[in-house]
């Protein structure tokens, strides 16, 4: 890699200093206060970070710290890489990222979607990944159609190649300026925010991935019973109406790009038709859609499906999701969930037969804005123990008892895990809650 310049040399070590302090400390890990150090000293320490680098941009609304990770692990087989493996996803985050790895060849970031546009501009990164656009902050982030014309503009023009999901509207539209792309089919079970066509505001033909509450009629598509529940009923499962997840508009041209790369249920379809078992250790299907994502970005950096997969599968936390952690005999499994599509992967993810606790915050990184509760369905949580607790416990327990939903309010996660018997029980958190819960445990990763 190129020698930095003096000054930027004397930025990024001073920044890794603040780091190094901010943990020392306590106060954090040091990937924000870092970059922001370096920044002040340095304005342009990025772009000189970034050069001579084989960089990958990771992004979306829901999906981006796991996927990061994921890719971050598949390129391990090739040289050290560069990331930012706790989410410190803007500019900050990023110069912290590059300068505690500052001899890596390769680089992968998650960017806040709001930021991509400016990263990308910054950087120029190889490798843009866009996975998917709902809802999210609602008090603070802009129209999420606004944030892909962004996108679009931003990929105009650029010699970036650019791995996409073909089945999210909304991203497909942002990538399909780019000069490049590697589409990639692994669903969009959460349509509410793309029912319109992003090119002329028509309607939008959707199939694919939908989510059936408990004790409803599974979609008439649906030949033969869901295994594991009664014929022609589904228990808060996810079910696909037909083979692909295919959109189209009503109104004119635009529809769904033909895929390249595709999730088959457990498994991931490569280019040449290849059918590969994915068996990763992160649950669920949103995480099986993260690897397919993971898999597609690798092949882009030149790395096989043989030789990345064996990668993924040693992934069994991310940032402290997924992790187990233990208190006097209960066993709590973290889930993050900070939006309503957040919500509909981590119910996929939950055990029917355990309790759960459900914890709410509403600070600035949640948005202060919680009446997108109202637009989780959250009967699949009938049937077993609810616990509700964190800062806006009072706006779930509406939304819960409107919904039908039995649930015990606790003051805190301490008293909701102390509630519990020996045993297992879910958790499902937003952002800052879940942040808490983990500080309560050492900040299990």
């Amino acid at each position: 890699m190129t020698q930095l310049p003096l000054r930027a040399q004397l930025a990024s070590a001073l920044g890794r200093t603040a780091a190094t302090l901010s943990r020392a400390t306590g106060r954090g890990d040091g990937s924000v206060i870092g970059g922001r150090v370096g920044l002040a000293l340095e304005p342009d320490l990025l772009r000189k970070l970034a050069q001579d680098r084989k960089l990958a941009l990771v992004s979306a609304t829901n999906g981006k710290t796991t996927t990061t990770r994921l890719i971050t692990s598949a390129l391990q087989e090739l040289g050290d890489v560069a990331t930012n493996a706790f989410g410190a996803n803007m500019p900050a985050g990023h110069v912290s990222a590059l300068s505690s790895a500052k001899h890596a060849p390769y680089g992968v970031l998650e960017v806040d979607e709001k930021y991509l546009p400016e990263v990308i501009d910054t950087t120029g990164a190889g490798v843009i990944v866009m996975m998917n656009l709902s809802r999210d902050q609602m008090d603070r982030a802009g129209e999420i159609w606004l944030l892909a014309q962004k996108w679009r503009r931003a990929l105009a023009g650029r010699p970036a190649h650019v791995i996409a999901n073909a089945d999210d509207p909304l991203v497909a539209w942002g990538a399909s300026t780019a000069a490049s792309v590697t589409w990639v089919s692994v669903g969009q079970p959460w349509k509410e925010d793309s029912w319109c066509c992003p090119e002329c505001g028509g309607p939008l033909d959707r199939k694919g991935m939908d989510y059936t509450p408990p004790g409803t009629a599974a979609p008439a598509a649906v030949s033969g019973p869901v295994p594991g529940t009664a014929s022609g009923a589904v228990s808060g499962a996810l079910v696909s109406r037909s083979a692909e997840n295919d959109w189209a508009c009503r109104e004119c041209t635009f529809r769904r790009p033909e895929p390249t790369w595709s999730l088959d249920d457990d498994a991931v379809i490569d280019p040449r038709g290849q059918r590969w078992v994915l068996d990763i250790q992160l649950p669920g299907r949103a995480n099986r859609s993260n690897a397919v994502i993971a898999l597609a970005t690798a092949e882009t950096f030149g790395l096989p499906v043989q030789r990345a997969l064996p990668r993924l599968r040693e992934v069994t936390s991310v940032a402290g999701r997924y992790t187990t952690v233990q208190r006097d005999g209960r066993h709590a499994r973290l889930l993050l969930a900070k939006n309503p599509a957040g919500w509909l992967e981590a119910f996929d993810v939950l055990d029917r037969s355990l309790p759960v606790i459900l914890s709410v915050n509403a600070q600035g990184p949640d948005g202060r804005d919680t009446s997108w509760l109202w637009d989780v369905d959250y009967r699949v949580l009938r049937g077993r123990p609810v616990y509700v607790t964190g800062e806006r416990k009072l706006d779930l327990a509406l939304r819960l008892d409107v919904a039908g939903v039995p649930f015990q309010l606790t003051g805190s996660f301490a008293e909701a895990l102390a509630a519990q018997p020996p045993g297992k029980v879910d958790v499902i958190a937003n952002y800052t809650a879940f942040q808490q819960i983990r500080s309560e445990f050492g900040r299990a990763v």
